[in-house]
């Protein structure tokens, strides 16, 4: 028995490339649909991030072209992780899986056969999962590993190689609503939420048209917002280097203690300006490290909505 497939597309600034996008999904949500994969009345869901070019007039003209198209336009940018949700959310309403992927067609739209076929096998999750990463340039793949790596060590379940191109059953959709954090790092939440997952790989092409939407500092942003959203470990870090330096200061003190008895000088204010100079950054930093936790805290108390959805486009 076939079921409802939503495609949930966040779209900030996409006009060069959404009819496009629009246009392969067509393409291949029919030839899903003739081959007995998924219903007729299954769609595909683009939300408008508070586009600042003609994005949002774009999907009204698919709208009203085109039978696969659904919209849903927030009332301003809201950053890529929640107009994601704001999607998912929306599509489970009326769809039995969703699969999410970005605009810009990089992620293989191919794949969404085995994307299904992997849900009719019983996973409740799928994720699309990169091939390799020849394509980027060294610093990105070298950056990208470095920070698995790191997410790892300090006990975040990620899935390697895996951005936000996934397939999630209603079920496993309407468990991630229990998640009401307002800091958003879905690649770490959704692991959380168990049940039988699969994996999709596959190779990851150009960016059709237009710029990346994640620059240097957004991916650093990204990162640490990733880490403080999900673990305590840099934390409880502190702490054991708080406890190390203490044991350290504790041995120079007696060392110096020692040799003041014994009569001898102790010569050297390069040393002792490196030191200061040491703890003081470490300080700082581990002074930031917790303000980041203090202020993710802050914003979670406030209780304040992830997005506000301003139109609906649902045929």
């Amino acid at each position: 028995m076939t079921e409802t497939l939503y495609i949930v597309i966040p779209c900030y600034n996409e006009e060069l490339v959404i009819s496009e996008t629009v246009r392969r999904l067509t393409e291949k949500l029919d030839s899903m649909v003739e081959h007995g994969l998924i219903k007729e009345n299954s769609r595909m869901m683009l939300v408008n991030d508070g586009s600042k070019d003609n994005t949002w007039n774009i999907i009204e003209e698919l709208y009203s072209s085109n039978k696969y198209v659904t919209g849903i336009s927030l009332s301003r940018n809201r950053g890529h992780q929640n107009a994601l949700l704001a999607g998912l959310f929306e599509a489970a309403k009326y769809s039995d899986m969703v699969v999410s992927m970005d605009a810009d067609l990089q992620d293989d739209i191919e794949v969404l056969d085995d994307f299904v076929k992997k849900y009719y096998e019983g996973c409740q999750i799928v994720y699309g999962v990169r091939k390799n990463r020849k394509k980027d340039s060294f610093f990105k793949r070298t950056t990208a590993l470095a920070f698995y790596k790191m997410m790892n060590m300090l006990g975040v379940e990620l899935v390697y190689n895996h951005a936000d191109y996934r397939l999630m059953s209603r079920r496993a959709i309407h468990e991630l609503e229990n998640y009401k954090e307002v800091n958003l790092f879905l690649r770490g939440i959704v692991p959380m939420i168990g049940f039988q997952t699969g994996t999709v790989a596959y190779d990851r092409g150009e960016r059709f048209a237009g710029e990346s939407k994640y620059p240097l500092g957004k991916m650093i942003y990204f990162a640490l917002d990733g880490i403080t959203s999900t673990t305590v470990k840099p934390i409880r870090m502190i702490t054991a280097m708080g406890f190390i330096t203490a044991l350290i200061s504790l041995v120079f003190l007696i060392y110096f203690i020692v040799i003041h008895f014994l009569g001898k000088t102790v010569a050297g204010w390069t040393t002792t300006v490196v030191l200061v100079c040491l703890f003081g950054g470490l300080q700082i930093m581990c002074i930031g490290v917790v303000g980041e936790y203090v202020g993710k805290i802050y914003l979670e108390t406030k209780k304040r909505p992830r997005y506000i959805v301003q139109d609906i486009l649902h045929k």
